[in-house]
């Protein structure tokens, strides 16, 4: 079971990484001009993923009575209070500032874009300063 959840993990990764190469998500002058409404073609991709993650979440469990490789479907309850708005305004000003999210920044990685590496090192050291500092309930 572990090497199937490890060989799942790995081709929705890689799926993940090919989308994002092909949207040009992984180039931050994209997303740039995006932000600034020069070139709104990510909304598509924007709208492609909130239409697969809707219809996951909605019809998933009601066609099947458990996850494909999980024990349970799990309820995790969302908050929006004081914490979340900061933490979404951090994100959204880096992201903003350098043009990179942290899923096209792995996948830039492997298309070599290397520049991408020190927004994954402001990412990271990010994370760290947020579980070290500031630790979730």
């Amino acid at each position: 079971m572990r090497v199937l959840l490890f060989l799942a993990v790995l081709i929705s990764g890689l799926l993940f990484g090919l989308g994002l190469s092909l949207a040009t998500m992984i180039r931050p002058e994209v997303v740039l001009d995006f932000l600034l409404f020069h070139d709104l073609g990510l909304l598509l991709v924007l709208g492609g993923a909130v239409m697969v993650s809707l219809l996951a979440y909605q019809w998933g469990p009601r066609w099947l009575k458990k996850p494909i490789l999980g024990d349970a479907y799990a309820r995790h309850p969302s908050r929006l209070d004081a914490r979340t708005l900061v933490g979404a305004a951090i994100f959204g000003m880096g992201w903003g500032i350098c043009g990179v999210c942290p899923g096209p920044a792995i996948a830039g990685l492997g298309a070599g874009n290397w520049p991408l590496i020190l927004a994954l090192v402001g990412i990271f050291a990010g994370a760290y300063i947020q579980g070290r500092f500031f630790p979730g309930d």
